[in-house]
């Protein structure tokens, strides 16, 4: 599992530590779709051999971040510790989570908050009414920006460069028979995005699933992360979930953007 956009320069350096970048990602090969593996599944989905991947899983269970029966490894609740001193220390959850429960229930359905990490999105905050996604959502899942309202949202938000350089280095592939998968009409996407101020993404992550997104900036108007609506398709058509959610929406970003011009 080689991080995408890992740093030439640290590797050409010698400041590139390999063995923690693949420690790190034997973690990361656990998620809420994949809860346990077995260490055949650890080394496919790493790209380690299986006696790498097993040293990593035995260090990591000495640890006390992996356990481990006959068969499968899991992680413990100890991994949290990795994150919770970024978690602490950044106010943005605590500043929208608020946000998040009146809007929630101004509009009853599931809100998030995410920020972009590399190319990902990463729930930060949420307030889930009723489960639509086959993969359950947590703070710190993961998705693709490329796919999802708040990714788009976010991507739409940076300078022209850097939006090209993530998109670049995304591997554009089709979740679902609607994932956008051209650059051409992603970045078209994107311009239209940053034009009307939001987001929607019908059907691309998850079939019936669809979210809309807008930005959220800090005193330096530079978006720094996104919020979104989650709904079934089934509950209505696009434009009239659009025309129902958008508005609450850009209400609460507002809300949250005179906070953030606080901190």
């Amino acid at each position: 599992m080689e991080e995408p956009g890992a740093r030439a320069d640290a590797g050409a350096s010698g400041e590139f530590v390999q063995s923690l970048a693949r420690g790190l990602a034997v973690i990361r090969a656990f998620d809420a779709g994949h809860p346990e593996l077995s260490l055949s599944d650890v080394a496919r989905r790493t790209g380690l051999t299986r006696a790498a991947a097993r040293r990593f899983l035995l260090t990591l269970e000495s640890l006390g971040y992996v356990r481990s029966d006959d068969r499968t490894f899991a992680l413990t609740p100890r991994v949290l510790e990795l994150g919770f001193s970024y978690l602490s220390s950044l106010t943005l959850p605590e500043i929208v989570q608020p946000h998040l429960e009146r809007l929630s229930r101004e509009v009853d359905e599931s809100v998030s908050a995410g920020v972009l990490d590399g190319t990902d999105i990463v729930y930060v905050a949420r307030v889930p009414t009723r489960r639509i996604m086959s993969v359950r959502i947590t703070i710190g899942t993961r998705f693709p920006a490329y796919a999802t309202s708040m990714g788009r949202a976010l991507l739409a938000g940076l300078p022209d460069e850097t939006a090209s350089s993530v998109i670049e280095s995304t591997p554009l592939r089709a979740i679902t028979s609607r994932t956008i998968v051209d650059e051409g009409t992603l970045r078209a996407e994107l311009a239209r995005i940053r034009e009307q101020g939001w987001a929607l993404v019908d059907g691309e992550l998850e079939p019936g699933l669809r979210s809309i997104a807008v930005p959220l900036h800090d005193r330096a108007g530079t978006v720094v992360a996104a919020i979104n609506v989650s709904m079934s398709a089934s509950s209505g058509d696009a434009g009239q979930q659009a025309a129902r959610y958008t508005p609450a929406l850009l209400r609460t970003g507002a809300a949250i953007d005179a906070e953030l011009r606080l901190v």
